[in-house]
């Protein structure tokens, strides 16, 4: 069968897109990062993802973001915004170089184990367009991996796929409500407690989506 890495971080979106990889047929290989981030339970929702999609390997990785911080996601000093999504403003949760950092390691992983795409669950449309999340940065991405690399060379580079890029966060939940993605254990929210907090930016859009689509049981408790 053949492989794919999928970056899995444990929220809604990485689920859904591994659910999706392996409904492509491909066998997937997760790949997760503890980077410093705040809200590090989404790695325990990770590791429960994998166990329940039935993926045989998952690596997590350790890259400490958290040394320079310039992201409340990595920095507790820096509060996390709570008023909502503002589509001209990228948010203090944006992490510099962390999708870069990540694509690279996955590349890695992938020519590693022979796998021929990469499945990334980065969307453009919900997230106030994190630079490092729209199809311009995927593409040119692609060319980096066509180049770096003894299969780039070849003209074998892992693919690298977006399949939510584009994708209301709305369309994101009926598609893993299509595909059976375990959404009760997966983790979106930013803080780092023991329950989601129902205010941070990924909450509100999350347990909106939910709503909409029928499923407030699965949003947050603090609605």
């Amino acid at each position: 069968m053949t492989k794919a890495v999928v970056l899995l971080s444990g929220g809604l979106d990485s689920a859904t897109t591994a659910a999706i990889a392996i409904n492509e047929g491909f066998e997937a290989i997760a790949l997760s990062f503890r980077y410093g981030q705040r809200h590090a339970k989404e790695l325990s929702a990770a590791k429960q993802i994998a166990q329940l999609l039935q993926i045989k390997e998952h690596f997590i990785v350790d890259i400490n973001l958290s040394q320079w911080g310039g992201s409340s996601l990595t920095d507790q000093s820096i509060d996390l915004p709570q008023t909502g999504v503002d589509p001209n403003i990228i948010p203090s949760t944006y992490v510099p170089g962390r999708n870069t950092v990540f694509i690279a390691i996955a590349l890695a992983l992938a020519e590693a184990k022979g796998a021929t795409a990469i499945y990334l669950g980065i969307n453009a449309v919900d997230y106030s367009g994190y630079p490092d999340c729209r199809p311009e940065y995927l593409a040119a991405y692609q060319n980096l991996a066509n180049l770096s690399s003894k299969v780039g060379v070849e003209g074998k580079a892992p693919q690298l796929i977006a399949p939510l890029v584009q994708d209301s966060k709305v369309d994101i939940v009926r598609r893993a409500l299509k595909l059976g993605v375990p959404i009760e254990v997966t983790w979106s929210c930013y803080q780092g407690g023991e329950q989601p907090c129902g205010l941070c930016d990924s909450c509100r859009i999350r347990d909106r989506a939910l709503i909409e689509v029928g499923r407030p049981d699965l949003a947050s408790r603090q609605l």
